[in-house]
């Protein structure tokens, strides 16, 4: 199965900058597929929590057979062993490195644990922008818009 994954990083590590984090975490998906391809790196502003450093986005595609729900663990198991503590830190606040599932294949899922596809994707300049690098005719699963359709009709 092809997973979309959402990379983002502001803060150094003992891995070096943060585009070196987002290199690592790239280096560490494949643990769970095979990393197809991955966007350039974005500088973007930070969203919500502004009061942090500008943010580096990128999106890889990952070719799966690992579930859905073991992904999204794979996926924290990675941001912890790189050491996120989610935690302790502000929600939307400076990070060494996050992860996030957007898409896997066209599934649609919504439980406490994980929602399918992303529920901000749609919103999300600096997560449409680098995926639709990869991707731009892939439709979302409920929206029914290829994500390039969805990167235009952002209006910030």
């Amino acid at each position: 199965m092809l997973a979309a994954i959402a990379l983002g990083s502001n803060l150094s590590s003992r891995f070096g900058a943060p585009a070196d984090n987002l290199r690592e975490a790239i280096h560490r998906l494949e643990d769970l597929g095979t990393v197809t391809a991955v966007s350039r790196f974005h500088e973007t502003e930070p969203v919500g929590y502004k009061q942090q450093p500008r943010f580096l986005n990128a999106a890889a595609l990952l070719e799966t057979d690992v579930a859905p729900h073991d992904l999204l663990r794979g996926l924290l198991a990675i941001e912890h062993s790189m050491g996120r503590d989610r935690a302790s830190s502000p929600p939307k606040g400076p990070r060494i490195i996050d992860l996030d599932l957007l898409l896997y294949g066209s599934l649609v899922l919504d439980d406490l644990r994980l929602t399918l596809p992303h529920p901000s994707l749609h919103e999300r300049r600096f997560v449409l922008a680098p995926l639709a690098e990869l991707a731009p005719n892939w439709k979302h699963p409920t929206l029914e818009l290829s994500i390039q359709q969805l990167l235009q009709s952002l209006t910030d």
